[in-house]
């Protein structure tokens, strides 16, 4: 993976946010820059460069982790966004949620997400899936890079 691509993650629970940090950089050697956004509206403003985040000097993510429950505008929605915006439509988006509903993944896999993780609900179990993860998307898949 580009090492300046940035990994964007949408997630509302701070716990997780922790966790997929410490697995995505423990025992690795990724240093990509992470952004963390709580809620989509968040997200979208991080993205569009608008809100709080209006004037910034930031490129596209390599990749978004994005949790479907969120507050506010629902992850399912970011989703549907980024996928129908000619800007964002080519980002790869890894849907992960506690949400093991085959409608939920259907409709994330319809919408364009390019992987659909289950969070684990223990921590071993949720840190060994983000490991899993990060081996993947961080050290086999060629991201695009940033524009």
């Amino acid at each position: 993976m580009n090492t300046d691509a940035t990994i964007l993650i949408i997630e509302d629970s701070p716990e997780d946010y922790e966790a997929c940090v410490a697995a995505l950089t423990e025992d690795s050697n990724i240093a990509n820059p992470i952004v963390w956004c709580e809620t989509g509206d968040e997200a979208l403003d991080y993205l569009r460069k608008q809100g709080k985040f209006s004037g910034a000097d930031h490129d596209l993510p390599g990749v978004i982790l994005l949790d479907l429950n969120l507050p506010g505008l629902d992850g399912r929605d970011v989703l549907a966004m980024l996928k129908n915006d000619p800007v964002t439509r080519r980002l790869p988006i890894v849907v992960m949620t506690s949400s093991n509903d085959q409608a939920d993944i259907d409709r994330c896999y319809d919408a364009g997400a390019n992987s659909y993780v289950v969070k684990p609900v223990n921590l071993d179990g949720f840190l060994a899936a983000i490991a899993r993860l990060r081996d993947y998307w961080f050290k086999i898949v060629v991201l695009p890079r940033p524009e």
